[in-house]
């Protein structure tokens, strides 16, 4: 055998290694986003399943029957004698207002934890001051503390200030900063290149100048990628709306399916349209999320202005 044929033998067997380990790669892409795409499909499946049938229908990835009720029996559009007819619970979801709630809590809150986030995360990696190290150090300690460890002093607070069912009780916990988000923040202004500051000081800019005309439209990425994370977060936000704001003029979409599910006076949860409501809150965030993932995208490649 010459050298040319040994060549080709090798470079045929490189090629079946390169081709096997491409096919094993797309199998396990494959199985990650079954993975994760079935509940969704499980979801929707289910919320255009008649009542009749989620049972009965449970090994079938299609019901033999398809109905749009489900919606309607939720937002509310039917009586609960034609809702119980229907095989429901008898129960709705006061959508818009529950919409309303959600919207105004999750826009007050991204808009101002943005804001001010993004001034601390700037005053942390550009101005100098007694401490700044260890406080920014003590922020990133605080990460490491759970959610739900500061829940009950929250409330405590809230409840000394009188702001218990209202939308200030609400969104005060989380509305000014978080550590996350200044630490999200300081980590993109680090990236950016001093020099731009240093010329726009030159020009006789002053530093919130700098900061407002300049620095932050140079943050486009990283601003909106933490404002869709805040939104995300506060729309799904459970645990804190339920205890703050029992009323039920204020409870958010989320609260609201929570207690759709609790009411069952037929004895089991109404899950055609506990999944018809859940296709209903899923709704904007996908919205929000085919809009600006782009903009996610680029944010992970962000490195900053060399």
């Amino acid at each position: 055998m010459n050298d040319n044929a040994v060549k080709n033998v090798t470079a045929a067997g490189r090629k079946k290694d390169i081709t096997f380990v491409r096919v094993l790669v797309w199998l396990v892409i494959a199985l990650l986003l079954f993975v994760t795409l079935f509940p969704f499909y499980w979801v929707i499946r289910t919320s255009f399943t008649p009542a009749s049938l989620i049972y009965s229908d449970a090994a079938r990835l299609i019901p033999s029957r398809l109905t749009g009720m489900n919606y309607v029996r939720v937002l509310g559009f039917v009586s609960a004698e034609e809702s119980l007819a229907l095989g429901g619970s008898g129960q709705s979801v006061n959508f818009l207002v529950n919409l309303r709630n959600s919207l105004i809590i999750a826009v007050v809150t991204t808009v101002c934890q943005v804001f001010f986030c993004s001034m601390a995360g700037y005053g942390f990696s550009r101005v100098r001051f007694p401490g700044r190290d260890k406080l920014f150090a003590l922020i990133l300690a605080t990460m490491m503390v759970p959610g739900v460890v500061m829940m009950i002093p929250n409330f405590v607070f809230i409840r000394k200030l009188n702001l218990l069912n209202t939308y200030a009780g609400i969104v005060l916990p989380a509305l000014f900063m978080t550590p996350y988000s200044v630490f999200f923040m300081r980590q993109f202004f680090m990236g950016i290149n001093k020099e731009i500051e240093e010329a726009a000081y030159i020009d006789g800019a002053g530093q919130y100048r700098t900061f407002f005309m300049i620095i932050m439209p140079l943050m486009q990425t990283a601003v909106t990628t933490l404002a869709v994370t805040i939104a995300i977060n506060t729309w799904n936000d459970y645990m804190w709306p339920l205890i703050v704001g029992r009323k039920e003029e204020l409870r958010t979409l989320t609260v609201a399916l929570g207690v759709f599910r609790s009411q069952t006076p037929q004895g089991q949860p109404d899950w055609s349209g506990m999944m018809a409501g859940t296709v209903l809150a899923i709704i904007p965030a996908f919205i929000i999320y085919a809009f600006l993932g782009k903009k996610i995208v680029n944010s992970i490649q962000f490195s900053g202005f060399r």
